[in-house]
């Protein structure tokens, strides 16, 4: 999906793949499961220490990126991440990111900290009973003598019972603001939340009177809705990268059990129905990775239209992934719906990303509007 642009970002991805080869193999994550356990904070340490953490951060506040493209090159790991499934908060906490170095003033320690890999920190956005809308939030924070209290429930947070900190959307006096709130503070009580996926953890997170000074307000509240904008698309082109991982991977699975299982003494690869479904599935695949580098590169230059690009890539590739992934498995025949078969991993985390961060209905619906608000 990305290009490789220099020796250093060659280096980059050909250390990423050998780190997630021996730390992050679809046997770790089966034997994570197995053990009911998440990856442990010295792994996700060990992964700040190659760069996961630091792609987005610029390199006054202790950041940066091996192409001078951090959006490319985060999506580049996610897409690397996406082969094996790998666990860990690289989503959570980019998007965090994302939201910290826009309004850095007063949160320069939790920057340093998460880039490090000392802190996890998730993005609390989505509230029980509500599709994903950050822009709209039902908590509440209600400015007190020293700061704010804050109110509500927010669920589906990614890391939430396993971060130190939590990014909270809420409205304030009639607009939307945003919080970085320990999640050691009185009031905060995170309740883990079953999951699809084998190895993603999420959790259920109330607020009640939580007390936060003001500083932990992140950015002015005329700038909260730019911010939180550019969360959401750091958060859907990162979904979309690691898709487009899991696709190249299931592919390639794919086609070499169609070129080593043979029936009535052809290859299955021979036969021209079978082959004309590959064909189909390798069609969709370059259309999800070309809408999804749009996307990325659309979010990177900051362009006007990063909002649609996005929308459109989330869209084609959230409707478009779960099909190859069915059709995959049907190739495979009875083994590909065993639970000793790899393939139902790379299932339950694509069909977990169509879901999350809006369907592709809802990013269809997106679509139209902001075309007929372009045409306006």
């Amino acid at each position: 999906m990305t290009d490789v642009a220099n020796p250093e970002q060659l280096l980059f991805a050909a250390t990423t793949e050998s780190f997630l080869d021996k730390q992050a193999s679809l046997s770790h994550v089966r034997e994570l499961h197995a053990a009911g356990d998440s990856v442990t904070p010295q792994w996700w340490q060990r992964a700040a220490e190659l760069g996961w953490a630091s792609l987005l951060v610029p390199d006054d506040l202790g950041g940066g990126s091996v192409s001078g493209d951090g959006v490319a090159d985060l999506a580049l790991v996610a897409e690397k991440t996406g082969r094996t499934v790998a666990p860990g908060p690289l989503h959570p906490v980019s998007v965090v990111l994302a939201g910290l170095v826009e309004s850095p003033d007063g949160h320069e320690e939790s920057i340093a900290a998460l880039v490090s890999g000392e802190l996890v920190a998730a993005w609390a956005t989505y509230e029980p009973g509500r599709p994903f809308d950050p822009l709209h939030a039902a908590t509440t924070a209600v400015p007190t003598g020293s700061g704010y209290r804050i109110d509500g429930v927010k669920d589906r947070v990614e890391a939430g019972a396993d971060s130190g900190a939590l990014l909270v959307t809420a409205t304030c006096d009639g607009t939307l603001r945003q919080f970085l709130v320990p999640t050691d503070t009185p009031g905060v009580t995170a309740t883990p939340q079953d999951c699809v996926d084998l190895v993603k953890r999420y959790a259920r997170v109330q607020f009640d009177g939580v007390e936060v000074a003001e500083s932990a307000a992140v950015g002015t509240p005329e700038h909260t809705t730019v911010i939180v904008e550019r969360q959401r698309q750091i958060a859907l082109v990162l979904q979309c990268a690691e898709t487009v991982g899991i696709l190249d991977a299931v592919l390639k699975m794919t086609n070499q059990w169609l070129l080593d299982r043979h029936s009535f003494g052809r290859p299955l690869a021979s036969y021209q129905a079978l082959k004309h479904r590959a064909a189909d599935m390798t069609m969709w695949f370059e259309a999800c990775r070309a809408t999804t580098a749009s996307a990325v590169a659309a979010v990177s230059g900051r362009h006007p239209d990063a909002a649609l690009l996005v929308s459109v890539a989330k869209a084609y590739v959230g409707e478009r992934a779960p099909v190859i992934l069915q059709d995959c498995v049907q190739l495979h025949g009875g083994i590909g719906v065993t639970w000793e078969h790899d393939l139902h991993l790379y299932l339950r985390r694509v069909t977990l990303y169509r879901a999350m961060f809006g369907s592709p209905e809802d990013h269809h619906r997106a679509m139209y509007a902001l075309t007929r608000k372009a045409q306006s």
